[in-house]
């Protein structure tokens, strides 16, 4: 079963942090805020069929090659990774940004690595999805569920020290900027 702790392993932390000009302690904090909102957007966005269908179009159009350890990050399409972030956050994108730099982490590297972070995301589900044998009826949402749930009991995720409120913080916003689809 897929979960964020495998993702997170695939990430090449030192190249990232070299790239960014950043202490790669600094930037596996960051990773630990900033993927779990990535795919709690996806996920929210998920929850409706017609966000759904078009998330799905998009994983499929992503070489899941790229998510193959060891992740180069010159097979990173930042500018793909920006265009996804706007997709996944919309207007609220700043905010988000804000938020999850209340956890304790740089906003200004959750800014950095959200564009590194999404194409590596979307590759990941794309592998993900041929997996699971397809991407109708709902298995898009159901492979989020399952990652995200892993990190929701704390199985997953990279551990940071003092992000114990992280979850809940990442549930408030991502609930309440990305639709509130999940205050029922």
């Amino acid at each position: 079963m897929a979960d964020i702790d495998e993702l997170a392993a695939t990430l090449p932390i030192d190249q990232i942090a070299q790239q960014l000009g950043e202490d790669p302690e600094a930037v596996r904090r960051a990773v630990g805020v900033t993927l779990p909102a990535l795919l709690g957007g996806l996920e929210a966005n998920a929850q409706d069929p017609g966000g759904e269908a078009s998330l799905s179009e998009a994983v499929a159009q992503h070489d899941d090659d790229v998510a193959t350890p060891p992740v180069d990050l010159a097979d990173v399409d930042v500018a793909d990774g920006q265009k996804i972030a706007h997709h996944i956050f919309g207007a609220q994108e700043d905010q988000v940004v804000q938020q999850l730099g209340s956890t304790g982490v740089s906003s200004s590297l959750v800014r950095k690595l959200i564009p590194i972070l999404a194409p590596i995301v979307l590759s990941y589900l794309a592998k993900q999805m041929g997996a699971k044998g397809g991407s109708g009826g709902g298995a898009l949402g159901s492979i989020l569920g399952s990652i995200l749930g892993g990190a929701a009991q704390g199985t997953g995720g990279p551990s940071t020290s003092g992000g114990s409120g992280v979850g809940g913080v990442l549930g408030d916003l991502l609930g309440g900027l990305l639709g509130g689809g999940r205050k029922a």
